[in-house]
């Protein structure tokens, strides 16, 4: 498969979020990194996961050009990576913004008003989430590209519903009234 056509077998496409992330670049580290990853399994294909989470880290998302490295260092074939990609949720096809607001809507969020919050945080960043296919683009970026959205499965706090996480910081009891709050503590 070849990076042109990998690229037209991806969900990736550039959003407003791109501005917040370096393009895909293999440099030294990024090589060292991954090669020192590689040697704590004893089979190299079994380091595919560590090695999208270092580029998704690294860059925002997985593009074309990342799946085509990672594959070259596994010795696998670019499809063999990219199913990888397209399986697990949690690897992002195109760039976030550069605050990216998950927001759970299993059982419980959603009888606690996950879908009210997903509508306000919407209506106060101005995203459209009209375009959204949960399977192929689930991210949906403000127009000046500081905030994306999407909504995640069980963020495991069904007590406090509903939840939501903006990048790595998780946030209870999150109701609709509380969403203008949640976003001026990130950009004021």
């Amino acid at each position: 498969m070849s990076v042109s056509s990998l690229a037209e077998s991806i969900a990736s496409h550039e959003t407003p979020g791109a501005r917040f992330f370096p393009p895909f670049e293999i440099t030294a580290d990024l090589e060292s990194e991954a090669d020192e990853r590689i040697t704590h399994y004893p089979v190299k294909r079994s380091a595919t996961l560590p090695l999208l989470h270092i580029v998704q880290h690294r860059f925002g998302f997985i593009s074309a050009p990342a799946i085509e490295w990672v594959a070259r260092k596994l010795d696998l074939e670019p499809v063999k990576v990219l199913e990888v990609v397209t399986f697990y949720p949690g690897f992002r096809q195109s760039a976030p913004g550069k605050f990216h607001i998950r927001v759970c809507r299993t059982l419980s969020c959603a009888m606690g008003g996950s879908q009210e919050l997903m509508d306000r945080l919407c209506e106060i960043t101005g995203i459209d989430r009209s375009q959204c296919d949960p399977h192929h683009h689930p991210i949906a970026v403000s127009p000046c590209g500081n905030f994306s959205v999407e909504f995640a499965e069980c963020l495991a706090s069904c007590g406090t519903a509903p939840v939501c996480m903006v990048n790595d910081d998780f946030h209870e009891g999150v109701s609709v009234d509380k969403a203008d709050a949640l976003l001026k503590s990130y950009v004021p």
